[in-house]
This record gives structure tokens, sequence and C-alpha cells, in this order.
């Protein structure tokens, strides 16, 4: 290990620490065709740090194109073949600071067509990208500076036909030494003897051999170009102490509850090859669906293939890495071996601005409204102002590529099990989401869409054991301040939140009653910290084999609130710490029955009267003059009700800059 945090001081950032956001990006973006450019702004500095950029159509069956700073623009290869490197000025066509630049190459840029762009920065413990000419010795020693031992290189010939080579830490083929055997990323056959190297790979450097099956990496005159991925090299993050990427390998079983892998993390990409036997390399991401299953399928691409994505239930995320739920054999045959890349999902670090990871929309849209956020969305729940259930999605438990019916949505207002429809939202990309045909698509309404950030807000999908004290890991960074759980399987358990840290008291979301409490059977005497929370064995909570998903939220300085106030029946200052006050508020009253009130800017909140609907209710609200606007947060009206603000009541809030 390096020792300390990685940071971004050579790109002029003063040396903030790196976070996986900083070095690699998943971008989907939809193509422009002949005669257009088009530029990916995916805040992935290549200009000024160099690395590769890896693009492929999603609905199209073409190519998969690499392109490298090393090589230079315009100068691309294929995954998917032995072809040498080709310039195309129609291709990729700049490195920019924030992204890149693409032609109107077909394949990369087709007319309405989706398509996804995998980035990778140049960063020690994370990446680099190197490349040499054959000087035709019997060995070749490549410096490089990855900083550690690499996890997995893959090296192609460029200017000549030949395979791509894939060196991992975990293949072992037998009768060879370990760093003698590898795959082929164009190819489905077994790990075999390629005789890559000459010794293994070392911090500083790799020593290439002459190959006796296939081109010679040490070839007089040819040039190569090698990808190398670090493993679980701990320097990222303000503490230094986080990996961002790990390359590892598991034992699989032929079982839809197969093999789970710890990570120590939650991962956004995933790339897997059987090694003991033929198999597809197979790529899921979080962006273009990475699911834990009830209706949202994982979106897969297969580098050695040319075919467009497909999609089906392979891997399911965790807050800790990933599990096996497939009899698929290209992810888990029984007794089958596979190796993997895996990449941390961000942030990493805590947002400082509330637009980075909060959006309100409120008006009148008709089916596919696209609402422009700035940010990928995690989270995301809508209601019309007439009489209509509130929609509940999020990236963890699934999305639609388009408005078909295969959209897992809950309820806010009710017990209801998840169910598939195509009313709320579908299309989420890194910047955007398109409105549905049902929640309020043709209607007024208003939809609040939010992203995952440590200290702000987290997602967790979790299975219940039953046990008197289940540990759920989060990746929050932080104590949750208000956890906000449902089951996913049953129709007839209640929205349950924890409003206490300290406490196993409760609430229900889809009621207007008390707090109660405490109950050990829905939240465990065991409090929750920064990387657990607990539940207890209750069917609302943690009961055996039901599925459940938890929302966590936690006050960030400068963007979110969790609080609690206790009422005076007079106007009362509720101050956040904010700068321009809140555009968010959520209250209920806890020492007795009141709603689950929200207001929103986007409706307003202002001196007059104020827009609200309730979280617990299908109503369509009201509008009165129950807050106003205070630069630091919000303020509580004089002539608010009880439910809001009665002389001694006490109430819990959220509030969002």
């Amino acid at each position: 290990m390096l020792g300390k945090a990685l940071t971004t001081a050579a790109a002029g950032n003063a040396g903030a620490a790196l976070g996986i956001e900083d070095v690699f990006s998943t971008w989907l973006y939809t193509g422009t065709g002949i005669g257009s450019t088009q530029t990916i702004t995916n805040g992935i500095d290549l200009a000024g740090e160099g690395g590769m950029v890896w693009l492929k159509s999603r609905t199209n069956g073409s190519t998969h194109y690499l392109f490298d700073t090393e090589r230079g623009v315009t100068r691309k290869l294929y995954t998917n073949d032995t072809d040498a490197e080709v310039a195309d000025a129609d291709s990729l066509t700049a490195f920019n600071s924030d992204g890149f630049l693409i032609g109107d190459d077909t394949s990369i840029n087709y007319l309405n067509a989706a398509h996804a762009s995998w980035t990778f920065r140049k960063a020690p413990g994370f990446f680099d990208v190197v490349t040499w000419t054959g000087n035709g010795s019997a060995s070749q020693t490549i410096n490089h500076n990855l900083g550690s031992a690499p996890g997995c290189i893959i090296i192609k010939a460029t200017s000549t036909t030949s395979e791509w080579f894939v060196w991992h830490r975990n293949t072992s083929a037998a009768g060879v030494q370990q760093y003698e055997s590898g795959l082929l990323l164009n190819s489905t056959s077994a790990q075999q003897g390629l005789y890559l190297f000459s010794s293994t790979p070392t911090s500083t450097s790799f020593t290439v051999s002459v190959n006796s099956s296939y081109t010679a990496l040490t070839a007089n005159g040819v040039t190569f170009v090698a990808y190398l991925f670090a493993h679980d090299e701990q320097i990222f993050g303000d503490a230094g102490d986080q990996s961002v990427i790990k390359c590892g390998s598991y034992s699989a079983t032929g079982s839809t509850s197969g093999p789970v892998v710890d990570l120590g993390w939650e991962p956004q990409w995933l790339m897997i090859k059987r090694t003991d036997s033929t198999g597809d390399w197979n790529l899921i991401d979080n962006m273009r669906g990475f699911c834990v299953g009830g209706g949202g399928d994982d979106a897969e691409l297969n580098p050695n293939l040319t075919a467009a994505e497909s999609s089906g239930i392979f891997v399911t995320p965790l807050s800790t890495g990933f599990q096996l739920n497939t009899t698929d054999t290209g992810y888990n045959a029984s007794s089958g071996t596979y190796i993997y890349i895996a990449i941390r999902r961000g942030l990493m670090k805590k947002p400082t601005n509330s637009a980075e990871v909060f959006s309100v929309y409120s008006g009148t849209p008709t089916d596919g409204t696209l609402v422009t956020t700035g940010f990928p969305v995690d989270f995301l729940y809508q209601k019309s102002t007439g009489v209509t259930n509130w929609r509940v999605v999020d990236r963890l438990r699934g999305y639609a590529a388009t408005s078909a019916n295969n959209q897992p949505r809950l309820q806010f207002n009710n017990t209801d099990a998840e169910s598939l429809g195509s009313d709320i939202a579908f299309a989420f990309d890194n910047v955007s989401y398109k409105i549905g045909n049902g929640a309020i698509g043709g209607t007024s309404g208003i939809s609040h869409a939010f992203r995952r950030a440590p200290g702000f807000f987290d997602v967790v999908a979790y299975t219940g054991t039953g046990v008197a004290t289940q540990t759920i890991p989060h990746n929050l960074g932080v104590t949750p301040q208000l956890i906000i759980v449902k089951c996913r399987s049953n129709s007839s358990t209640d929205w349950l939140v924890k409003p206490n840290q300290s406490t196993a008291d409760y609430l229900h979301l889809n009621f207007s009653n008390a707090q109660a409490g405490p109950s050990t059977t829905f939240w465990s005497s065991t409090n929750q910290d920064a990387t657990n929370f607990y539940v207890g064995p209750s069917a609302a909570t943690g009961a055996v084999s039901r599925t459940f998903v938890a929302y966590l939220f936690a006050s960030c300085p400068g963007v979110s609130k969790v609080g609690s106030y206790t009422g005076t029946g007079t106007t009362l200052d509720i101050g956040c710490g904010f700068t321009s006050g809140a555009r968010f508020v959520m209250i209920k009253r806890t020492d007795s029955t009141g709603d689950w009130y929200v207001w929103d800017t986007a409706r307003g909140i202002v001196a007059g009267n104020d827009p609200y609907l309730l979280l617990n209710s299908d109503s369509g609200g009201s509008s009165a003059d129950y807050i106003d606007p205070l630069s630091s947060g919000f303020q509580i009206s004089s002539t608010a009700p009880a439910a809001i603000n009665a002389n001694g009541g006490t109430y819990i809030y959220l509030a969002i800059a």
C-alpha cells in the first residue's frame, strides 16, 4: 500500500483527496447521428491526467471501441476481434479536462440509439495505460505508474492483428506458473498457459516474454498497449484508507442463492469471466441496470461479442459486495471458477451543495417528459395533486429503460408490496429521468429526486433473517438519524420509521399515529452507527426470507438537516445551518397524531399560503400559511395547526437546502 491518501493536487484541486467519482465514470448517452458531434461531460480529467475510454452501443449490434490517451485520439481498438488499431477521424476526437468528444461514427453515435461509455482515469491505486514497441528479445521489461502490484493487465498489439491477452491475479492454468496463465478478452476460451510474463508483475513494472502460441509481446517493431487495473489499494477517500477497485475470484454453486463475494463496499461496475471452462465475458453496471431483483433486471454487455445489450437476473449488489443469483453458466455454473474486476460505487465525497444530490419538479408533464436533475437519480417519488397514490422507485430495486410495464414501485400511503408498473418514471440516466404516464403524467404533480451520497442519504436493500438482532451494513458513512423501512414482498406490513438514534421507538409512515415503543421486534436494542443499522425479527423490518428496502438520512452541513423541535403555538424559527433557506421540508408530530407534511419551493415556500402534500395520504393536499421562508432553514407560522405547532408538542423534521 502507498500509505496515504491519493490527492488531486496534480490536477490543481488543492490536494483534495480523490474519490471514485474522480477517476471512473459510466456515462449513458443517445446518439445524435451523421454530421453531428457530441461532447460527453462526465467530470473525468483525461486531458490532464490521461486514461482510457470504452464505448459500446446498447441497442445495436456493434463493436466495443477502446481509445486511450497514450495512443491518442481517433485511434480505436475493438475488444471483440483481433484487428490492429484503426485511425478513424469520426470516432473519439478529443480528450477533455472533463470528459471527451465523439464524432459521427455510427457505431458510437448512431441516431437515437442508446450508448454506454466507461472512462478510466490514470491514477495510482486504480488504473494505468502504458505502450511499448517490441525489441525482439526473449523478454522485455515495461515500467508503469500504477503504484502497486496490478490485479489485472489487458494487453493488445496495436500495429498488427493479435488476440487480447488478459492476465489476472487469480488465473491459474494447470501446469504453468501463475504469471504464465491468462485469458483472451476476445474469446470465450478457458484460462490457459499464455506465457505472457516471465515473472509476477510488480508495483513498478512487468516483464513480457515470447508467447509460444500467439503474437510475441516482444515482437520486433510491433507496438503494444497495456491497461493495468489495481487491486485493493486503500489510498482513496479523505482518510486515505479506502480502496475503489478489486480483482478477485469466486467458486460458483449453480444455485440462485449463489456465492456472496465480500468487497467491503457496494460495486457499481463488474466484469466477470469463467476461467475453468468456456464462457462469455460479462459486463454489468448500475447506470444501465444492476439491481436487487423483484422486477428490475441487470443489463449485460459482452466485451467478446458485438451483441446489443440483454437483460436478466444475474448478480445482486450488496452494501458490502455482490451475490450471484442465477444458474446462468456465464456467472454461476456448479463448481465453476470465475474472476472479476469490481469498481466501487460513488460518491465517496460528502456533498457541499444540495443541487448535487436533490432535485424538485412541479408541473403538468406529458408521458416521457424529460426532467433534468444534473445528477444520477438513486431515489425518486411522485404524486399528483389529485387523489392518487404516491409512487416510489429507486435505482437499487431497478428501473425501466423504456416505458415498459416493469418498474418496481412502492406507495408511501399504503401497505402494498412492491408491484410493477410504467406509471412513474423510466429511462434514468446521468443527469435526468423521464416521467411515466400515470402518477403525474398529464396532471399537475410533484417529483422529488435524490442521489445517494456520504453524510446525506443512502439506500439499502436486504433480506430478513428473523433473528433478534440483524446487522444491516450501509454506506452512509455517518450514523443515520432517520431510517425508513418497507417490506417489499408482503402487502400487509406498514412503513416503519426510526426517528431516534438512541432508542427503539418507531413511527408509521403510512399512518398519522404518534410515536410508540420502544420495540425491539422492529428495531434492535443495538443503536445504529456509521457502518450498520440493526433490525429485529418483525414482519415489517426483519422477518425471515422477506425482502426489504431502507432509506437512510443524515444531517449534512449546508445540505440537509434531520432534527426535532418543540412547538410553541407562536412563530418559531427552525435553524438548519443553511444560507438560502430550505427547498424541501418534511414535518411529523411525534407525541400525538399528526400527518406527514411535505413542502417544496417548486410549489412554494413563501410568506403566504404554501401548498403541501401528506406522505401518509392519497389526497391532493391543500394550501395554507403553515411555514414561511427563513434563510437559515424555515419558519413555523403561528397559524399552523397542532399537527405542526402545538404548544409543547414534539416534532421531527427533514429539511434540504
